[in-house]
């Protein structure tokens, strides 16, 4: 199943797409939940969401709505830096031996086809395409051999990094959180549809076409169930709580010259079976 938090009009609602076409549902109508509700009553809610989109939904066309974030408030977005080895390698680091972790807040969060904004106080504005799990079973200390089943599914991100602000200090939290950077969507793909932990699908960044970034999401050093186990094992996952997984190779900021993304700009990440991802970048 592939769904969207979209608006249209002034409404909001959602949008499940399948077999080359999309249905749309208004909150305003037939008692619809938002995800975030739904993803709290667990996942049975989804196939009543299903069920309901079969009986009411209505056909319309991808270019007539807004994509909003898959998720209006996540509980926690939990980021992962350094988690594919070439990454890791060009920004001159070890592989790591624990998952290096920041945090991104929702207030930076923007979705499909919205800009990410260039902020006026830096020209360092990086891209980082990366594949994103979503929790939809709370769990502690949760076992690595277990561990998707707490995963209902998976969108894609752009984080899009501040960098001088990011290396002001060893923890990344300011250059990770400006607002309108953190790219997310458009859909939630849930896991029934794609391999097990996402493995095996091609990532590829784009910047005004040219490719930046191109990986597989098995080269990945702590695949998605490692991370969940790890994760929860010092602190609750939560249905709603999404781990944005780790770019690969490519980033602007270890190129000679460095390559930024500047106003005018259109940056596109697409995940194989997952979407595709795209945000013009505009100047504060």
């Amino acid at each position: 199943m592939r769904i969207a938090r979209i608006a249209q009009n002034g409404r909001s609602g959602l949008m499940l797409g399948s077999d080359g076409s999309s249905h749309v549902l208004f909150y305003d109508e037939h008692d619809l939940r938002s995800l975030d509700d739904i993803l709290a009553a667990g996942p049975d809610e989804f196939a009543s969401l299903a069920a309901t989109f079969a009986q009411h939904g209505r056909a319309v066309g991808e270019t007539d709505v807004q994509f909003l974030p898959p998720l209006a408030r996540p509980g926690k977005i939990v980021c992962v830096g350094l988690n594919y080895v070439d990454h890791a390698a060009e920004a001159g680091f070890e592989v790591p031996p624990f998952p290096t972790l920041f945090v991104r807040f929702a207030s930076s969060l923007i979705g499909h086809r919205e800009p990410i904004v260039k902020p006026a106080a830096s020209d360092a504005l990086d891209f980082e395409g990366e594949l994103v799990a979503i929790i939809g079973r709370r769990g502690r200390n949760i076992d690595e051999a277990h561990a998707l089943d707490h995963v209902i599914g998976y969108s894609v991100f752009n984080d899009a990094s501040v960098r001088d602000y990011q290396m002001k200090t060893t923890q990344w939290t300011a250059g990770k959180n400006f607002d309108g950077t953190g790219a997310f969507g458009p859909w939630i793909v849930t896991a029934d549809d794609l391999p097990a932990g996402a493995t095996g699908l091609k990532l590829e960044t784009r910047l005004n076409g040219d490719v930046v970034q191109s990986a597989s999401t098995a080269d990945m050093i702590f695949p998605v169930a490692r991370l969940v186990a790890i994760l929860s094992s010092f602190m609750t996952l939560e249905a709603g709580d999404i781990i944005v997984t780790g770019t690969p190779a490519g980033i602007g900021m270890t190129r000679n010259p460095p390559l930024y993304m500047r106003p005018g700009d259109v940056c596109e990440v697409e995940i194989e079976g997952v979407g595709l991802l795209a945000n013009h970048i505009a100047a504060e």
